[in-house]
């Protein structure tokens, strides 16, 4: 019986951690291809980096969309039109003959896509013991973080060898695969509530009653704007790595598994920490660490210090931060939120991706031939979060639900 519940608990982590790694995953395994994007669509470097920024815009607003569905219908039903609309949009990029068809269909992508991360985070919060979820969340990050690892170089590979359509290609495989699991091994972990009404005017008012929710607002925003940071690396790191260092595809790959394998370490670390430490004191500090790498990085390119493995290092350091900061940001947002899980995920990740899409789009709009401006986002995403924690800190821990804390006995943010 316990192996049994043992192997439950693992598919249902694995399937989740799938469903929350689609967007990594459809944005890491096309970034080598980007010169050959733009070489094969008569179009430039920095047009191609739109594409980016549509699939960002279109994580963002589907995220709100999918909220509502998934209290209206249930977690499942949302999840199979979500999924096949992904597919459809993923055929028309593998066979785009402009760069502006491309940006079109990366948002529908994203549109269909997301709804993986939305439903993935309700589910936890359904199945799971708010005491566990940030160490569900640190192990969903141990899932998600395995596409950086294997995405990058697999694109790299694909693209020398087959060309960048085939990399869509790919993508709907994996997509047929998740579906797959998703039917046969995900329960649905919510009935569907026909009394949830879509009206525009009441789902506005179910956001807005989140938002005024002090816990939430701070650290869902702390951990939007410091996540900003690895969005705008992910953006600019093909232009730095292949352009101005001259790295090839396939080692642009290997660089990227590189930072992604420091990604899942902190993130398996930050379960340690959760055994001596709250989340709140985590995030602070890995936030003021970040800080400090951000900084650093910013000045070695102003001094013109152009070294690719201190760039590496530094950048390492700055996105193991993430590996910590991320997953408890997560777990205090939406701890008070048992009966509106689905909207709480829908709109942390809807501020999560829209200041993601807005830092992605500024490295791209700033580019200037120089790692300033994706090392410069970095660095202002960093500080701009810690402000805001330092500053909204003593509203969260006067207003937070004392009575959560006790009747789910952890205490989420801390009163020291």
């Amino acid at each position: 019986m316990e192996t049994t519940q043992k192997d439950t608990r693992f598919s249902l982590i694995l399937i989740l951690g799938l469903l929350t790694a689609i967007g990594p995953l459809s944005i890491d395994m096309y970034l080598p291809a980007f010169p050959d994007i733009a070489k094969s669509l008569h179009a430039p470097i920095a047009s191609v980096m739109l594409s980016l920024s549509s699939f960002f815009i279109g994580i963002s607003a589907g995220q709100l969309l999918y909220g509502p569905l998934l209290e209206r219908y249930g977690r499942k039903k949302p999840l199979y039109f979500g999924l096949i609309l992904y597919a459809v949009a993923s055929v028309a990029c593998a066979t785009a003959q402009q760069v502006d068809t491309l940006i079109i269909f990366r948002f529908f992508q994203a549109l269909g896509g997301c709804v993986g991360m939305v439903a993935a985070r309700a589910m936890v919060r359904d199945l799971f013991a708010v005491a566990d979820n940030a160490k569900i969340f640190s192990t969903l990050m141990l899932v998600v973080a395995v596409s950086p690892i294997i995405a990058p170089t697999l694109g790299g590979y694909i693209t020398a060898w087959l060309g960048w359509r085939y990399i869509f290609g790919m993508l709907i495989l994996v997509i047929a695969l998740i579906l797959s699991g998703v039917y046969f091994l995900l329960p649905e972990s919510k009935a569907p509530n026909p009394d949830y009404s879509l009206k525009p005017a009441s789902i506005t008012k179910g956001f807005v009653a989140i938002l005024k929710d002090p816990q939430f607002s701070i650290y869902a925003f702390t951990g939007a704007i410091a996540y900003a940071g690895l969005y705008a690396y992910i953006s600019g790191s093909p232009y730095v790595f292949m352009v101005l260092f001259r790295v090839s595809e396939k080692q642009y790959g290997w660089i990227f598994t590189l930072i992604a394998a420091g990604l899942i370490g902190a993130s398996q670390f930050n379960r340690l920490l959760l055994k001596r430490y709250s989340s709140e004191q985590i995030i602070r500090f890995t936030l003021y660490l970040q800080n400090i790498m951000g900084v650093l990085l910013v000045i070695t390119f102003l001094a013109g210090i152009q070294d690719l493995y201190l760039t590496i290092g530094l950048l390492l350091l700055f996105l193991c931060c993430q590996g910590c900061i991320f997953p408890n940001a997560s777990a205090v947002s939406m701890a008070p939120f048992s009966k509106q899980a689905g909207n709480a995920s829908a709109l942390m990740g809807f501020i999560q991706m829209s200041i993601g899409a807005l830092m992605s789009a500024m490295v791209s709009l700033l580019q200037n031939d120089t790692a300033l401006p994706m090392t410069g986002i970095m660095m202002f995403s960093s500080c701009a979060a810690s402000l805001l924690l330092a500053v909204g800190k003593r509203r969260v821990l006067k207003k937070a639900s004392r009575r959560l804390i006790e009747e789910e006995e952890v205490e989420m943010v801390s009163t020291h």
